[in-house]
């Protein structure tokens, strides 16, 4: 008689989230080492945020100012009411920072690159949070190293 062990193995995703840096920067991000990701007031970015997992890897992107990506967050706290606003309709994630890309990658490259410029954040530009597939995470992670 044989034992079978079930390992249930999570599928990492992966998440781009918009901050302008004169509001929340990476360097303000590192410099608080965990933040909670709130004011999300787009349904679909929402949707997006209540998919994230605890360990999910997320893109940081400068928006509005800059327009790079800048670092690489992990989800931290998976969703829970906002807080900023007395709605449970909206939510809120904590993310931590794990790592500064050497490189940033703009948003042109983003668009001119063959695999990058079919992401959802060029694709849903008006999103804060948007998803991203494996293999452009790990092409942007390469790029940016």
């Amino acid at each position: 008689m044989g034992f079978f062990f079930c390992l249930k193995i999570k599928k990492m995703n992966y998440w781009l989230i918009k901050s302008e840096p004169h509001k929340y920067s990476w360097e303000q991000f590192e410099k608080d080492g965990k933040t909670f990701w709130d004011g999300v007031r787009n349904y679909a970015a929402r949707n997006n945020m209540r998919d994230m997992k605890l360990g999910d890897q997320c893109l940081f992107y400068h928006s509005n100012e800059g327009k790079e990506i800048v670092g690489i967050a992990e989800v931290e706290r998976e969703s829970y009411p906002d807080p900023t606003i007395n709605d449970e309709t909206w939510v809120a994630v904590d993310v931590k920072p794990i790592q500064k890309l050497s490189k940033t990658i703009t948003l042109s490259e983003i668009k001119e690159h063959p695999v990058l410029k079919s992401m959802e954040m060029v694709r849903l530009n008006r999103l804060s949070v948007s998803k991203v597939t494996k293999k452009e995470f790990d092409l942007i992670k390469k790029l940016g190293s």
